[in-house]
């Protein structure tokens, strides 16, 4: 599912336009990255949870040329699913 199918998606099940759901969809993901950004956890009872995780700087191959490289430290989006969403998707 891809961006426009889920405005529509969200627009048929809540009775919106798909203007209205194209904003509720923009407002959701804006409020989660500015959230994360800021080190904050976002959970979502019986959906999951969104979080920031800290990678530490480590060690990896260049696979064209087989050098040994560095890979900085980053922190990266995460996302654990909750045990409602797991179980629906496990039906």
């Amino acid at each position: 599912m891809n961006r426009k199918e889920l405005v529509d998606a969200v627009a048929k099940n809540a009775g919106l336009t798909k203007k209205d759901s194209e904003a509720v969809v923009k407002a959701f993901t804006e409020t989660v990255s500015e959230s994360l950004e800021k080190g904050d956890k976002v959970q979502l009872v019986g959906f999951g949870t969104f979080e920031v995780v800290e990678r530490s700087e480590r060690t990896g191959k260049n696979p064209i040329t087989g050098t040994d490289i560095t890979i900085p430290a980053s922190r990266v989006p995460k996302f654990k699913a909750g045990k409602a969403l797991k179980d629906t998707v496990n039906e």
